[in-house]
């Protein structure tokens, strides 16, 4: 499931043999149909498959970085948020902040989104409240979360225009400890690493972060990342995350 622009109106609908939009009626998340109009890809401007109220961005939660980070492992989710304004779909070109001069790094993750409002849920149940999910990349602005060393700077370090990347659609049905995330900077593999190291699985994720806010419909959660962050250096980098079978989510980063 995915959304899309056409001329000025915005719809959703499901993607056909990777080139042809099923345009639905209804709401995504509460019950929708497909009308039968069908649009090839190529004619509409794809945009993030939803519109997330936060997005939530989870940090040491992969055994192998924790082990080469020296990191302990923990027993809840360690997470921060991302601002909405930060949110920017597939093909987006991310731009270096005007006001900042250091490292900009790529995270390649899998994302989680929510279904239903989700409150004080068991991970026995937390499946019945995930819609699907998506393709990540948590782009972190690296040198500002110890620019002051009284207070970590997760979120202002994670929330400029553009750093919040998804997409390109949400895919349903699957089994998160089946897939691997990969990414790829100009051309070439630097992340390549299966959810099934998650330190916290994405049911016991769900689960204990609605026990600290109500997650709602079209949320976003960033399982973290693993071995293989690295920054881009530019002028100009494509960055690709792949997740099969979702799919791709492509962006380039300009200094």
């Amino acid at each position: 499931m995915g959304s899309f622009e056409e001329g000025d109106q915005e719809g959703f609908g499901t993607l056909e043999a990777g080139s042809t939009i099923a345009v639905h009626d209804g709401d995504m998340f509460a019950g929708s149909t497909a009308n039968g109009r069908k649009l090839l890809l190529p004619r509409v401007h794809v945009l993030p498959p939803t519109v997330p109220s936060k997005m939530i961005g989870l940090w040491n939660n992969f055994h192998a970085l924790a082990e080469k980070l020296n990191q302990v492992r923990p027993n809840h989710p360690l997470y921060f948020l991302k601002a909405n304004t930060s949110f920017c779909g597939p093909n987006e070109v991310i731009r270096r902040p005007k006001s900042y001069t250091g490292r900009v790094v790529y995270e390649g993750e899998l994302g989680i989104v929510i279904g239903k409002r989700c409150y004080q849920v068991s991970e026995n149940d937390a499946a019945a409240f995930i819609f699907g999910f998506t393709c990540i990349n948590d782009v972190t602005a690296l040198d500002l979360i110890t620019e002051e060393p009284s207070f970590p700077q997760w979120t202002r370090a994670k929330s400029f225009e553009g750093f919040g990347a998804f997409g390109p659609v949400i895919a349903t049905g699957l089994q998160p400890e089946d897939l691997a995330v990969r990414t790829i900077l100009n051309g070439q593999e630097r992340q390549n690493y299966p959810i099934s190291d998650m330190i916290i699985p994405p049911l016991r994720v769900v689960s204990l972060l609605s026990h600290d806010m109500t997650l709602l419909p079209g949320d976003v959660i960033c399982c973290g990342t693993s071995l293989g962050v690295g920054a881009m250096k530019g002028p100009r980098d494509e960055v690709e995350v792949g997740i099969d079978p979702i799919g791709t989510l492509r962006n380039v980063f300009e200094q």
